[in-house]
């Protein structure tokens, strides 16, 4: 090959290719990513759009909800670090959470159509103090699906469901950041749901994607 410099450029480009994806050499001052899965952001987008459709699916029947969020978040954070993320993992995730999270997804189911109810009904008049009741029952419904993502984010096969839920004030408290964030996860997963219902789908994998990731974002102390 002749060695000019537009072939020193191609060499160069092709060994930072190889070097990131990992099959060729890397020099002495490479450093291992932090979510190597996630190099390619069409790929983990499309990723993330099929874990919203398999959360919809599997979390339908509402009371299966939990189970579904977990094993979606489980499979997203297997992919972003680059680990065996095949679909049957996330189907074996779905079978050891769905049986022990059923009474805690029908309690959710329940209280969540009650705070919706009392919504509506604030919403129509029909209640006295309709402004302060529906408020109290946003901020309750927020509170609800931010303790089922974090929740969902803290269960594995071996912590169970009673000591993922107990994790969460614990969660809060470490992370008043981190919960904002899930705040704002729920916030941006109701307004796309209220501006098109089937932007529930993808909105569920972007809420996945998000929860996981909040936990390993980089903070001012780490600096």
């Amino acid at each position: 090959m002749v060695d000019t410099p537009k072939a020193r450029r191609r060499e160069a480009r092709a060994a930072s290719r190889a070097e990131k994806s990992g099959s060729g050499p890397v020099g002495s001052d490479w450093q291992p990513r932090v979510n190597p899965g996630a190099g390619s952001a069409f790929g983990l987008f499309a990723e993330v759009l099929l874990t919203g459709l398999l959360i919809t699916v599997a979390g339908i029947l509402i009371v299966t909800l939990p189970a579904a969020l977990a094993a979606g978040m489980r499979h997203l954070r297997r992919f972003v670090s680059a680990e065996d993320s095949r679909m049957a993992l996330f189907w074996s995730d779905l079978r050891q959470g769905v049986v022990p999270g059923l009474p805690y997804g029908l309690g959710a189911g329940v209280l969540g159509a009650v705070l919706l109810l009392d919504i509506d009904l604030a919403r129509s008049g029909a209640l006295p103090g309709g402004g302060v009741v529906q408020a109290i029952g946003w901020i309750g419904l927020v509170a609800l699906c931010v303790a089922l993502l974090i929740a969902a984010s803290a269960w594995t096969p071996e912590v169970g469901w009673r000591e993922a839920f107990r994790s969460v004030p614990s969660f809060v408290k470490g992370d008043l950041a981190g919960t904002g964030y899930v705040v704002a996860t729920v916030g941006f997963l109701i307004v796309i749901t209220w501006a098109l219902t089937p932007l529930l789908i993808p909105g569920l994998g972007c809420a996945a994607l998000a929860v996981v990731a909040i936990p390993g974002r980089p903070r001012k102390s780490e600096d």
